[in-house]
């Protein structure tokens, strides 16, 4: 019961008597999507053409800082590498928030056909790659820009203040460098600024467009990212009594690691993930090297199971590596790991009249909890966060078959721009103005 779970959340938050009407959206609202429509539009095709991976975002942010400043804005610029920073000061007093769009694209070659698609390439781990939006970063920089000027256009009215962050390094920024939410803030983002409550969106291939997800407490769950060496002994591949094979110990290992979740985990209590990215070792057909390395992913909810499996992968990669006659090195990046997303239920309830007022009732449902991550979850742990999904898969194609966020398809229907700006500015105006959307029953 998902969707009444949702609504009854935010009728028992309503004042007392208030009607359960149906939610209405802002006429200004309304207006400033319809005149923004087409610009919105031409930003995000203009970002998605020119795409940048994590921390290299130098063309986009500085687009961004020039928008701004047309605006009539004062944005910092160069925080946290290539973030950029405006505040909306409104004419009258009342409560700060803060909206957030990040910038950066993904090493993947572009296979939309799309006139605009990316033709760019640049170098990842040492290796020349494609990039491309191909989650969506482009769609949520246009549109908090599309926000950001229908907030200025009715700034004389607009109680309290609004901070716009454009963040670099969503992704994750390259090892060994910083970037991201985390840099941001460790830059002191929110030293002179401290809002109430933050928010941002995610454009979703899982969403059909014209529907947005939204659902109180954990929504995406922690990530941490993990390497294993398995160091053998080189020999010819023609005798490999002569050495120890760590190929073998790895494929051994892979293997073994898959029941740390299926067999160690209690899943009854949160979902689990142990993924394995990526495994290089060696170079010719015969002969056998000395080691070989892995890289992954391990996705979690509750802290609990998340060490747990730390040192579950730790133990199968030194037993499994040692029953082989080989070694294993782990190391769990944890301090660059993403905390689970978990969206306050109290702020969410408040706030789903809003979305619901932009695309309907019926349209706004609770989603399962998903095994992604965001870095908008360190944002939540400073002040109250609300994340949502906006639905960027096209009417007659099934959500579920689409070509899915990371995917070299990613198709975004560029409905969820105007869907994304229409709720971002509703909520922002909403929670600013201290009303609900809800209307009094007349």
């Amino acid at each position: 019961m998902p969707r009444l779970s949702l609504l009854m959340s935010a009728l028992l938050l309503a004042a007392p008597g208030l009607a359960a009407a149906a939610p209405a959206e802002r006429p200004e609202v309304a207006a400033a999507a319809t005149r923004l429509k087409a610009q919105v539009i031409d930003w995000r095709r203009d970002f998605h053409q020119h795409p940048e991976l994590s921390n290299r975002e130098e063309r986009t942010s500085a687009k961004v800082a020039e928008r701004l400043r047309a605006m009539g804005l004062k944005p910092q610029t160069g925080i946290a590498h290539h973030g950029v920073v405006a505040i909306i000061k409104g004419g009258k007093p009342g409560p700060r928030i803060a909206l957030r769009a990040d910038m950066d694209a993904l090493p993947v070659t572009e296979q939309t056909g799309l006139p605009f698609a990316s033709k760019a390439t640049s170098t990842y781990r040492g290796e020349t790659v494609g990039v491309m939006h191909a989650c969506g970063h482009d769609a949520h920089t246009a549109t908090l820009l599309g926000v950001a000027d229908a907030l200025v256009k009715m700034r004389a009215n607009l109680p309290g203040e609004v901070m716009l962050i454009f963040q670099p390094a969503e992704e994750g920024a390259p090892p060994p460098e910083e970037g991201g939410a985390a840099l941001m803030l460790k830059e002191g983002l929110f030293k002179d600024f401290k809002p109430e409550a933050v928010f941002g969106l995610h454009v979703f291939s899982s969403v059909p467009a014209g529907q947005i997800a939204v659902r109180g407490g954990p929504l995406m769950a922690a990530s941490d990212r993990f390497g294993i060496k398995v160091i053998g002994r080189q020999t010819h591949g023609s005798a490999p009594w002569n050495g120890v094979d760590p190929i073998v110990a790895t494929a051994d290992l892979v293997g073994t690691a898959q029941t740390i979740v299926s067999r160690r985990a209690n899943l009854s209590k949160q979902p689990a993930v142990v993924t394995f990215g990526a495994i290089k070792g060696g170079i010719r057909y015969n002969i056998i090297p000395d080691e070989v390395e892995m890289v992954g992913t391990i996705r979690t909810f509750d802290e609990g199971m998340r060490q747990q499996i730390f040192a579950d992968l730790r133990n199968v990669a030194e037993h499994t590596a040692a029953a082989h006659g080989a070694k294993a090195e782990t190391e769990i990046y944890e301090s660059e790991g993403n905390p689970a997303t978990v969206n306050d239920p109290a702020l969410t309830a408040r706030m789903l009249p809003s979305l619901q007022a932009v695309v309907g009732e019926g349209n706004v449902y609770e989603p399962p909890l998903q095994m992604g991550a965001e870095d908008f979850s360190l944002y939540a742990q400073q002040v109250p966060g609300m994340f949502f999904f906006v639905g960027s898969t096209s009417e007659g194609i099934d959500p579920a078959t689409a070509p899915a966020n990371h995917s070299p398809k990613f198709l975004l229907d560029e409905k969820a721009l105007d869907v994304g700006l229409r709720a971002l500015l509703q909520v922002s105006l909403d929670y600013l103005n201290g009303t609900p959307a809800v209307p009094a029953a007349g």
